[in-house]
């Protein structure tokens, strides 16, 4: 199964992460990939996402939570029309370490027939956009302790 992984340490408490994680209405200040998302993060709802790449391309779409652990893990599954095609599961995990805080992790799974065929296509500007993001959640999240 195709992934894609980053992780940054974020120097504050692991419930602050959370805060800033899931205050989707303060995404448009801070975030630059994911610019707008609508929902609540709780398991079994669904969240209208508005994601911007770094040569100022945009794409909306929808997910489904499948989890929410607070001060955790947040986790949404996104598939096309017809499931098994080319189905996205990304997660965020918020693990502590140590004195320092807490490691951020952000992942994506891709399945489905075609993934391996599109995984050339978006891999690198997808790597990009989750640092960008990680990057500004750790200025975020910084900022608030």
């Amino acid at each position: 199964m195709p992934t894609i992984k980053t992780a940054i340490n974020v120097a504050t408490s692991a419930e602050i992460v959370w805060r800033v994680l899931t205050d989707f209405n303060a995404y448009p200040h801070w975030n630059p990939f994911l610019v707008a998302v609508y929902g609540p993060p709780v398991p079994d709802q669904r969240l209208k996402i508005q994601a911007r790449y770094s040569r100022g391309e945009t794409s909306q779409f929808s997910v489904r939570v499948v989890k929410a652990i607070p001060a955790t893990e947040l986790r949404w599954r996104r598939r096309r029309v017809l499931e098994g095609i080319f189905d996205r599961e990304q997660a965020f995990f918020i693990i502590p370490n140590g004195i320092k805080g807490v490691r951020f992790i952000q992942r994506e799974h891709f399945s489905g027939v075609l993934a391996s065929l599109i995984m050339p296509f978006i891999s690198k500007k997808t790597l990009k956009a989750f640092s960008l993001m990680n990057l500004a959640l750790k200025r975020t999240a910084e900022a608030k302790r």
